[in-house]
């Protein structure tokens, strides 16, 4: 696994958010488009890819994965898929990604996650910390290991919420 420098990667992750929220806009005028991954976030680590939280209504959500769809993405293999959550990526050569998240789901963690890294500088420090000690495992390892960080930062940001 190998990841990139801000400097590296966020120019043209910032292209591909503006040019795919565009043509996201354009077919789900009522969809909440936002960036978010370590792309979406300053002084962070990347493998250079593109997540793009596309929030629908709960009882449209099969719909909207079906028009995106057609805009040119596919249901992503070997990734979390509910009734409340669809992964998509792009069929072109881009390095995008869709989390086509029910509204109101526990899926909205994805931003809750992404405040939190921009909200605390020492969570990117943290977070890149954990990407730089991931290099060279699997992709299995990675994400096991990027997991137990997001549900940490998650619960402790709830916790400090409720307070």
């Amino acid at each position: 696994m190998k990841f990139y420098q801000p400097s590296v990667y966020q120019p043209q992750c910032q292209q591909w958010f503006t040019h795919y929220k565009s043509a996201i806009q354009a077919c789900l005028p009522d969809a909440r488009i936002e960036h978010i991954g370590a792309s979406s976030l300053p002084n962070a680590l990347s493998k250079g890819d593109v997540d793009i939280f596309v929030g629908v209504a709960p009882e449209q959500l099969e719909e909207c994965v079906a028009t995106l769809s057609a805009l040119g993405f596919s249901q992503k293999r070997d990734t979390l898929r509910t009734p409340e959550l669809c992964m998509l990526e792009a069929l072109s050569e881009d390095d995008v990604a869709l989390q086509v998240v029910a509204n109101g789901s526990e899926y909205e963690d994805f931003l809750l996650f992404r405040d939190a890294l921009r909200a605390t500088p020492d969570l990117v420090t943290q977070y890149n910390a954990l990407k730089q000690a991931c290099v060279g495992v699997s992709q299995a390892e990675y994400r096991k290991t990027k997991s137990v960080f997001i549900g940490r930062v998650i619960e402790q940001t709830r916790e400090n919420s409720s307070r």
